[in-house]
């Protein structure tokens, strides 16, 4: 499955019959992480009578939490969760905060509140779709600069760095389901001198045309 992660987090809010409820959305690299945000969010919001979350850590989701931290089981928690593995989010935290407008909700109108503030909190957050990648350098002659970028132009690699000096390195990154075309391309269109080195496998993520290494 397809992971995506918190470029900037997300804030939403939803009010139901007097009942609001604050949703944050925010990205965390370790389950500490997670609880120290969470014990934060309880503190800012000490008079609350609710703060319901979920989680979901690892490269392959691994690591999923949740609490209805009061609300009745299966209201709160578990439909947060929902929508961080229906958008395929990990690394991710969403914390919800209620606060009581005096009037019961039952357990549909609960669901529907929790889960929809979390997905107002989503809508607000920048997002990116997590990547497998390779970088490399190449090592090329200054006439073939231009021939490089008009090749980057298609998308199909990044420039990473330069440095300049007898001959220009480039460090570029591609998808790493495109590496072996891409490596074919450079060797093509430099008649077979030059070839990628220093070639790691990268996590790295997308957005606006700005490239994440994670």
């Amino acid at each position: 499955m397809e992971t995506s992660i918190i470029l900037e987090k997300g804030q939403g809010e939803v009010v139901e019959k007097k009942s609001r409820f604050i949703a944050t959305l925010v990205p965390v690299a370790t389950e500490e992480e997670a609880e120290s945000y969470i014990a934060s969010v309880k503190k800012q919001y000490y008079d609350a009578r609710h703060n319901c979350y979920a989680y979901i850590i690892g490269s392959n989701m691994e690591k999923k939490k949740c609490s209805d931290d009061g609300e009745p089981s299966g209201t709160a928690g578990r439909p947060m969760l929902e929508v961080l593995e229906k958008n395929g989010l990990t690394n991710a935290l969403v914390v919800v905060t209620r606060y009581f407008g005096g009037t019961l909700l039952g357990t549909g109108g609960l669901l529907r509140a929790y889960q929809g503030a979390a997905t107002e909190a989503l809508k607000d957050a920048t997002i990116a779709k997590k990547l497998t990648g390779r970088t490399f350098t190449i090592r090329c002659p200054y006439t073939m600069l231009g021939k490089m970028e008009h090749y980057a132009e298609g998308g199909k690699v990044h420039f990473l760095d330069r440095e300049y000096g007898e001959n220009i390195v480039l460090k570029m990154l591609c998808e790493e389901k495109d590496y072996e075309n891409v490596k074919l391309d450079i060797t093509e269109m430099s008649e077979g001198k030059i070839a990628p080195e220093d070639v790691t496998t990268t996590e790295y993520a997308a957005s606006d045309g700005k490239i994440i290494i994670l």
